[in-house]
């Protein structure tokens, strides 16, 4: 098969708002196994939403918008139900800026000849699959961007916040969680920022401005989003799938507490992922296990041993259908770096 016969049916994105998933999911509470944990985290999400002091970070691992869920997170941030996110590049890169240029994902097949789809320049995740040549257009609009900023360290939040500016302007495909972002001045943070397809962008960016570049500075992350850590009296974490994004948020307490500040360990905690915690990895690790190092704690903490697709769309979904997102106050926490960093860190917290 050739490529526009591979390159046929598009992956479509769910849309919460479409569905009443309220009644459903309050049974499943009332059942056992990962259903009942399902439904116990959703009505922890729902009470998150519910508590005007907490601000709500959402971390995304794994490739979800590619597998149809970036509409789940377009509609977290229209809907004010987030208010900071951490992700893994690909998702807000290779997926979300990507689709955003007008591209798309495809219906695939996980047993495709891969040997086939490689001569075709078609790349597969699973069964989806992603055009090369348009992944280097993306690659290319990344370093168009880094081209256009100073030559100094950025935070990648900064860079996305300019990626966002950039699609405001040029955007194909206005339904994008970047531009979302941007407008309602919800912070992405990305701390993997280079494994991705800004990567390329960037390597590219700094190989032909070897005198005058940019860089991602991953300090200023971490530093940045503790400042959002500390801007709330309470927070609450939502994460799909673990690592980097999962650990990145959690450390946000004990990096208060070094700075000298007095901050809660996070009130709420779900996550949501098919690791196991017996090897010792991150990505399975418990929230309870967490406790222990301080950042979570275990009163209001739920674990789902769930595949993203089949409970982030059920959990969300509920939130958004209890409604409680009408009467929460907009935090906009991107409007903390629009002052001097040190000053901001300064009164972070007051």
């Amino acid at each position: 098969m050739k490529r526009e016969q591979l390159l046929t049916q598009t992956v479509e994105h769910i849309d919460i708002k479409a569905f009443d998933v309220v009644g459903l999911v309050d049974a499943m509470a009332q059942t056992a196994f990962q259903g009942r944990n399902l439904g116990r985290a959703a009505r922890i999400y729902d009470e998150m939403i519910r508590d005007k002091d907490c601000a709500i970070i959402l971390c995304l691992a794994g490739s979800l918008f590619s597998a149809g869920l970036k509409g789940v997170v377009y509609d977290l941030i229209e809907n004010n139900m987030v208010d900071t996110i951490v992700s893994t590049g690909a998702n807000i890169v290779d997926q979300d800026f990507f689709e955003a240029l007008g591209f798309r994902h495809y219906v695939g097949d996980p047993l495709a000849n891969d040997e086939v789809l490689r001569e075709e320049r078609i790349d597969r995740i699973y069964d989806t699959y992603i055009d090369e040549d348009q992944l280097r257009v993306c690659d290319m609009t990344i370093a168009e961007i880094a081209e256009s900023l100073p030559p100094r360290p950025h935070s990648s939040r900064e860079f996305i916040h300019a990626m966002g500016e950039y699609l405001d302007k040029h955007a194909k495909n206005r339904h994008s969680v970047v531009l979302a972002a941007y407008k309602h001045q919800v912070p992405i943070f990305v701390p993997a920022f280079s494994d991705c397809s800004a990567g390329f962008g960037l390597v590219h960016h700094q190989w032909y401005s070897p005198e005058s570049h940019l860089t991602i500075d991953s300090v200023r992350d971490f530093r940045e989003l503790t400042q959002c850590k500390l801007a709330s009296p309470h927070t609450g974490l939502f994460m799909i799938g673990g690592g980097v994004p999962k650990n990145f948020a959690q450390d946000t307490v004990v990096a208060a507490e070094l700075l000298g500040f007095e901050t809660a360990m996070h009130k709420y905690a779900v996550q949501v992922t098919v690791a196991d915690e017996r090897d010792g990895a991150l990505s399975g690790s418990t929230l309870r296990e967490a406790h222990s190092w301080g950042k979570v704690d275990i009163v209001t903490e739920q674990m789902v041993f769930a595949e993203a697709t089949l409970a982030m769309p059920l959990i969300t979904g509920y939130a958004y259908g209890k409604g409680n997102w009408r009467d929460r106050p907009a935090r906009r926490l991107t409007k903390l770096f629009q002052s001097q960093p040190n000053k901001v860190l300064a009164t972070a917290g007051v």
